[in-house]
């Protein structure tokens, strides 16, 4: 029997062999809407690039090989890719979620998944009889888990979560954006359905928006094709190749963030001004046990809360190579202000009981040369 090949082989080779015509090694953007069909009847596999497009195929079949999935969906935005998957849910569902998610998650669950009587039933996913507790709630359906979340980087114990959630019926998905498939497979550990925002480590450049879903079984795949075509939130060829470029260099751009956060982080702890560090590789994070039984590596995200936030925005404006701006997972490094940026939505309450305070900031870790990154957070602290 053949072995599988590698995750970071399938990836390099990513749209390769689609053209045998000309043996093209990039897959061809097929910027098209409609396909001309042989004759009645008769079809080439491609109708309309709503549908399917050979493009967006490419994409898709390189997610579901990477996550070990049985089929691939690519979608216009994470959030477009996390709505089709609520509309699986009858009116009336309920979904036991993460509570310190993406803030434009939690809009999407408040703002427009109640509108269509989607309710969200928020619990710390890191605390196991927390989850035990909200799945025993009457009407819940699904269980929604970020990990980790976004941005406390809290850690979920997936296989626990995903056998509770199986025990009451619910259909588990799970939103890996911060790890990707090169460092964790959900559909491995049994979960239904894996989310993405693409925008971040999949495409890797800042350049596209971008959503993805993979399923594990046949069966979901059926109803996510269905909800693919009937909601048509679809991901455009353009954006489709260049979501496929970036997957080539994930496995590379992911060592290097990876080992630069762990070398940022070791530094914020020790930092006089710096009040706490999140991130899961350093030892005393409570989820580094947890996080090191399911995934083979911690990511590239940390947050960390300063002394004093009065000193936020001189800290903002004060940084010269990394950038004050919002997304995370590019080459580039990013500092947001998740109270002010990615969790605006949130009620200030909410945020301080989450713990997502003043002085808290977040750093998408990139490529860059960690002495460089480093010395210039040295600059504002």
């Amino acid at each position: 029997m053949t072995a599988p090949l590698a995750i970071e082989t399938q990836l390099a080779q990513a749209g390769c062999r689609r053209d045998p015509r000309t043996g093209a090694l990039s897959a061809p953007i097929y910027q098209t809407a409609s396909f001309a069909h042989p004759a009645l009847g008769q079809s080439t596999g491609f109708d309309y690039s709503r549908t399917s497009n050979p493009t967006r195929l490419a994409l898709e079949e390189t997610l579901a090989a990477a996550e070990a999935g049985h089929r691939g969906f690519a979608f216009a935005s994470g959030l477009a890719a996390i709505d089709t998957v609520l509309r699986l849910l009858e009116a009336g569902s309920r979904v036991v979620v993460t509570e310190d998610l993406y803030g434009g998650t939690f809009r999407l669950f408040e703002k427009a998944a109640r509108s269509f009587g989607i309710e969200a039933l928020y619990v710390d996913t890191s605390d196991t009889e927390a989850v035990r507790r909200a799945l025993k709630e009457p009407g819940v359906r699904a269980l929604f888990i970020e990990s980790p979340t976004n941005p406390l980087l809290k850690i979920a114990n997936l296989p626990v979560l995903i056998a509770l959630a199986r025990g009451v019926g619910a259909v588990t998905i799970v939103d890996n954006t911060f790890l990707t498939p090169c460092r964790q497979r959900p559909l491995d550990l049994g979960a239904d359905l894996v989310v993405y925002s693409a925008t971040k480590y999949l495409s890797g450049h800042n350049d596209v928006v971008a959503g993805a879903v993979v399923a594990r079984t046949s069966e979901w795949s059926e109803r996510i094709a269905f909800l693919q075509n009937a909601v048509g939130a679809v991901l455009g060829p353009q954006d489709s190749w260049l979501a496929l470029r970036g997957l080539k260099t994930l496995p590379l751009r992911l060592k290097q963030q990876e080992e630069n956060a762990g070398r940022i982080a070791e530094w914020l702890s020790r930092h006089p001004r710096v009040k706490s560090v999140y991130y899961p590789g350093l030892p005393g994070h409570p989820g580094h046990d947890t996080l090191k039984s399911q995934a083979s590596g911690f990511g590239a995200m940390i947050a960390f809360e300063v002394e004093d936030a009065a000193r936020v925005p001189a800290i903002l404006e004060g940084v010269r190579v990394f950038l004050f701006a919002e997304s995370l997972g590019g080459v580039e490094s990013l500092i947001t202000y998740p109270r002010v940026q990615t969790h605006a939505d949130m009620a200030s309450a909410v945020l301080d009981r989450l713990g997502i305070g003043p002085g808290l900031l977040r750093l998408s870790v990139g490529i860059e040369n960690v002495a460089d990154l480093i010395r210039d957070l040295e600059n504002v602290l």
